[in-house]
């Protein structure tokens, strides 16, 4: 037996598996569930975490490719079995999966997954394979595979991981109705899923759906117990006690490995930024803020097909210059290009490098014509992106990042947290130069309305007024607004919010560009200069001012109308007093 326990991060998106598997294996000896996710990038984020702490916390993955039966998320698990392996080289991979296709197995096995053991197995089975993987072993099925029984029995599998009673007629109908039955509860929990993910959806309607979705995990669980085997029961009933001290025996042809090296590299550091990032796009891409942005006008998904576009590319770039074995003073050389290759490379994907428009009687192909626009966007926009050469220099080398006068560590969380923010304006901002150059060109183009515009940027009105807004931000950008962020020392970024697209400032030292304004830009920070100044000593003289006119007000004017008041109540009340006299005296006479 090793010395070194078994730690495992189990990844599969039905939480009722999740949740027996983890049952089951912490009954274990030795063996420890260090975490259980949903989804992939949930996964990175975990082993992200981990490489900053302690990257002996986990050294064995346990996965499904997506949900096990439908193509595209076996294909979508296959390539995350090819991220995992690229960013973690010495951490083993064992699938755990109802995928049977030899097809899929053998691609697993040549993309670096260390393992297949098929749902069922039973527990001592699997906790044998989880250690010769942990171990640096691997473990497939081969033609005839014997395996040792609690009862010292030999029993062989074929190559198809199936039992041999699995061939019986009765079993194929059986287990044809019960994955028939589970892929519609599946389609359908897509689909209630996808509705609980709509922003503003009622409480009460999300109450509703959430009990549909609790009803339909229920049924899956429930089918797949009540259609399943005699001898597959059997071997599910068996004591995880009895199966233990027999089952984790291992051949003396194992041999122990060393420890694996710290998980961290700048991919993963990447790679949960990144990840971060794509959960934050599941939030409402709404702009709450009072400043106009070009991706406005834009469908909520097209706006979310966009950032996510830019992602993938900006992903694309980063690997090509890794590649190239690029250094950091070669970097700064190049930050002013590197945005303007992405924006380029952006545009061809996300409107198509063939697409044409019809004009009049022209046909114009719409990403040459964007592409005319590139030293305009890159002077408005993408020149003005802050601490882009940062980002790339923390994403590719770990540098530190320096904000708010404040330096981060690479693995720090602040350092994450920092650079998501920086990040999130980058492709806020990136988009918004992609979107720029089509407003200009083709912005009343039916085709692109009908293709990209949200409901409310349909008419010609709504767009030239829209177009007027940004006109009139780039001019107050320019003039006064930019000015008044270089004398602050701070960078007014777009990030990404639960409510949408807010704003917020970073401070950064810009002293080199508060030397080179001139004009206007400088006559603004002149003026807020001399209100500083000033502004203190019109306080006080508006405070005395003030404390002069109270005092006259109520020591002189307020105590003159008292007197005054007094006088004319006593009046009264003296008058009041002889009529009474008067009164009285003639009573008397008569």
């Amino acid at each position: 037996m090793s010395d070194r326990p078994l730690k495992l991060l189990l990844i599969d998106q039905d939480p009722i598996f999740r949740l027996g598997l983890r049952v089951a294996l912490e009954a274990i000896p030795d063996l420890q569930v260090t975490a259980v996710v949903e989804t992939y990038t949930a996964a990175l984020q975990i082993l992200a975490e981990i490489a900053q702490q302690d990257p002996n916390q986990v050294n064995l993955v346990v996965l499904e490719l997506g949900n096990g039966r439908f193509t595209t998320s076996q294909q979508l698990g296959l390539q995350f079995c090819q991220q995992l392996r690229a960013l973690y080289p010495n951490l083993p991979i064992l699938l755990l999966s109802s995928v049977q296709q030899q097809g899929l197995l053998s691609a697993a096995k040549s993309i670096g997954v260390n393992g297949y053991c098929p749902k069922g197995t039973p527990i001592s089975e699997l906790v044998v394979t989880m250690q010769q993987l942990a171990d640096g072993a691997s473990h497939w099925f081969q033609e005839t595979e014997v395996i040792i029984t609690p009862n010292s029995q030999l029993r062989t599998d074929a190559i198809n991981p199936v039992s041999t009673h699995s061939l019986l007629p009765f079993f194929k109908l059986r287990n044809n109705l019960r994955l028939s039955g589970i892929d519609y509860i599946n389609a359908t929990l897509t689909a209630v899923t996808a509705q609980l993910q709509i922003p503003g959806i009622l409480v009460l309607d999300r109450a509703i759906l959430a009990g549909r979705r609790r009803e339909l995990l229920a049924a899956r669980w429930l089918l797949n117990r009540l259609l399943v085997s005699p001898q597959e029961r059997q071997e599910e009933h068996i004591s995880v006690a009895d199966e233990f001290p027999l089952s984790f025996q291992k051949s003396s042809a194992i041999q122990q490995t060393q420890m694996p090296p710290p998980l961290l590299t700048t991919g993963a550091l990447q790679s949960a930024l990144f990840a971060s990032c794509v959960t934050k796009l599941q939030f409402s891409l709404e702009n709450v803020t009072d400043i106009p942005l070009e991706i406005d006008i834009l469908r909520e998904q097209k706006k979310r097909e966009l950032l996510y576009l830019i992602l993938q590319k900006l992903a694309e770039q980063l690997d090509e210059l890794r590649a190239s074995e690029i250094e950091i003073n070669q970097l700064f050389e190049l930050r002013v290009s590197l945005l303007k290759d992405l924006w380029q490379a952006v545009i061809t994907d996300f409107f198509g490098k063939f697409s044409l428009i019809k004009l009049g009687k022209n046909n114009i192909e719409i990403v040459n014509l964007l592409l005319q626009s590139s030293e305009v966007v890159k002077t408005e926009i993408l020149n003005k992106i802050p601490l882009a050469f940062e980002l790339y220099s923390y994403l590719l080398f770990q540098a530190e990042l320096y904000i708010n006068n404040i330096s981060y560590s690479a693995v720090s969380d602040e350092a994450k947290s920092q650079a998501l923010m920086i990040l999130e304006n980058l492709l806020i901002q990136l988009a918004n130069g992609i979107v720029q150059p089509l407003l200009n060109y083709l912005a009343d183009v039916e085709t692109i309305k009908k293709n990209f515009y949200a409901s409310q940027f349909i008419s010609t009105r709504e767009i030239e007024r829209f177009r007027n807004e940004l006109s009139w931000k780039y001019r107050f950008n320019n003039y006064i607004n930019e000015a008044k962020a270089v004398f602050e020392s701070r960078y007014e970024i777009f990030v990404i919010a639960p409510r949408g697209i807010a704003k917020t400032s970073i401070y950064a030292s810009r002293n080199q560009e508060l030397e080179k304004l001139s004009n206007i830009p400088l006559l603004v920070t002149l003026i807020i200069e001399f209100s500083d100044a000033i502004a203190p000593r019109l306080k006080s003289l508006l405070s005395f001012l003030g404390s002069g006119i109270v005092f006259i007000l109520t020591q002189v004017i307020g105590r003159g109308l008292g007197l005054i008041g007094r006088g004319i109540l006593q009046g009264i009340g003296s008058v009041s007093l002889a009529e009474k006299n008067f009164r009285r005296n003639s009573d008397r006479t008569k």
